[in-house]
């Protein structure tokens, strides 16, 4: 995909990570595929980005308009927790929310990981000015 000028819901992010994000999307892991049937087509009635381009980082699943970026932590994250702690802070710095869940809340109780973001959107609608 050309891209020569990048939206601001890119945060900068190089071709790398485009390319990055589309085999990303093509090989996503069940608890992602799980998520994303349930957050695709505005489902939620806001637009979710599945493996989307954030500087220099591919986050799960994005919600522009609310800046909220949604991660599933499978079963590796536990050994890499100062990298997921660095990362969603620098994520932070661009003013996005990180919500983490684990791939096996996602797989065994999508309804209160859906819930979950459901009640952040609430919340975040309410403090968006119109």
């Amino acid at each position: 995909m050309q891209r020569t000028e990048q939206p601001a819901m890119f945060y900068g992010a190089k071709r790398t990570i485009f390319q990055n994000a589309e085999l990303l999307r093509k090989n996503m892991t069940p608890a992602e595929t799980k998520l994303w049937e349930n957050l695709n087509k505005s489902q939620l009635g806001v637009r979710f980005k599945a493996q989307h381009p954030i500087d220099i980082f591919v986050a799960d699943f994005y919600c522009h308009k609310f800046k909220l970026v949604i991660e599933i932590d499978g079963g590796i994250h536990e050994y890499q927790q100062a990298y997921d702690d660095g990362r969603t802070a620098e994520l932070e710095k661009w003013g996005l929310t990180v919500i983490r869940f684990t791939n096996e809340e996602v797989l065994n109780d999508i309804e209160k990981v859906v819930d979950s973001i459901k009640r952040y959107l609430g919340v975040a609608k309410l403090a968006t000015p119109n």
